[in-house]
């Protein structure tokens, strides 16, 4: 009965760690996360990409010069 005793309390005490641990580990944000530039959508063909690398008319974004020059696509797909 001891034997028994033990070992659920060793299985407790394992499990409690590792729900200790585990929760620790996962709530801050990883730095991959924090470094990510905001995404837009080219307003021509729908691709999302880095803000930084869109180019910007009107308060539209496109992912490449011939795109801003034809203006918006129709995305009705």
């Amino acid at each position: 009965m001891l034997r028994l005793l033990f070992w659920i309390a060793l299985i407790a005490a394992a499990i409690w760690l590792w729900r200790k641990f585990k929760g620790t580990s996962a709530a801050p944000t990883s730095p991959r996360e924090q470094d990510a530039p905001p995404m837009v959508r080219c307003a021509h063909c729908g691709v999302h990409l880095p803000r930084d690398r869109a180019l910007a008319l009107e308060q539209q974004w496109y992912c490449s010069q011939a795109h801003l020059e034809q203006g918006p696509g129709t995305r009705d797909r």
